[in-house]
């Protein structure tokens, strides 16, 4: 996270126990607020394997005091949606309930369930097949700016930038080379589409996907998301995650793009936000 310190105050927390870490807490602060974190989607405790459930509720029962001490008037916790966690551990939850926290948002992610995959849609697999007759091929790139490029493109049709400039992201790839991957399909030295992977123990996540109009006209964007599918069950991960399909902190589905990822056999997975309010 320290590429963007600029844009917040971090109050990460360490969890002791008998001078045992057991647990840490990615956080930012603003104002009187504790977030975790607010430049990740999504950033609950991060716990050893070793933790056991009433060493949790004795976590939350730290923080939640140690926030009062420093004067803070609320906690908000974005919890782990369970495909990342080793374990499946959700304890946090029933620590939030514990210390009286209330949801707040919801958004809606979608993932494919890589070893028990529904099928593809008909019109999805018709603009692969165009794909395919194009001759198209997946490469991976390291051309950030090119990426940035077609992404902002994108973007600036719904009035909208990207959270990640080229630099930020050329560091991140260079400090996490296996867990960053830009995949591209690209014709007669264009980039048609492209796709940002982050890479985690048992998930591929889609970052960022863009295409342009010819990329759309000829189904690279589709056989290109399909062949990041494939390459991941052949690895054998787990799921492959879109990210969400909310907008308005959660209250708004966007119906359409929620539709074009359950055509490659997506489902629903909710991504929670809980406030935590200090007397």
């Amino acid at each position: 996270m320290e590429y963007h310190s600029d844009r917040f105050i971090d109050a990460s927390l360490m969890i002791y126990e008998d001078d045992v870490l057991v647990a840490v807490l990615p956080a930012s602060r603003k104002s009187e607020i504790l977030t975790s974190h607010g430049g990740l989607t999504y950033g609950g405790l991060v716990l050893s394997q070793k933790t056991k459930a009433d060493t949790v509720l004795s976590c939350f029962d730290a923080i939640v005091s140690f926030a009062g001490e420093q004067g803070l008037s609320k906690i908000v916790y974005k919890s782990i949606p369970y495909i990342f966690s080793i374990q499946g551990a959700q304890e946090d939850l029933y620590a939030l309930f514990r210390v009286g926290a209330n949801l707040v948002r919801r958004d809606l992610s979608s993932i494919v369930c890589l070893n028990r995959r529904l099928k593809l849609s008909k019109g999805r697999k018709w603009l692969i097949a165009r794909a395919k007759k194009n001759s198209l091929c997946v490469t991976k790139s390291s051309n950030w700016n090119g990426f940035l490029g077609l992404l902002s493109g994108v973007l600036q049709k719904h009035d909208a930038t990207p959270v990640h400039t080229a630099q930020e992201l050329e560091l991140l790839a260079s400090k996490f080379p296996d867990n960053i991957s830009l995949m591209t399909v690209e014709r007669e030295g264009e980039m048609l589409a492209a796709a940002l992977l982050f890479i985690f123990n048992n998930v591929v996540h889609t970052q960022y996907l863009a295409t342009n109009e010819e990329g759309k006209e000829v189904g690279a964007l589709d056989y290109l998301i399909e062949s990041c599918i494939q390459d991941s069950q052949s690895k054998a991960f787990e799921y492959f995650s879109f990210g969400i399909s909310t907008e308005d902190q959660g209250r708004y589905l966007n119906a359409g793009l929620m539709a074009q990822k359950e055509s490659f056999g997506a489902r629903g997975m909710t991504i929670d936000s809980y406030e935590v309010t200090l007397k």
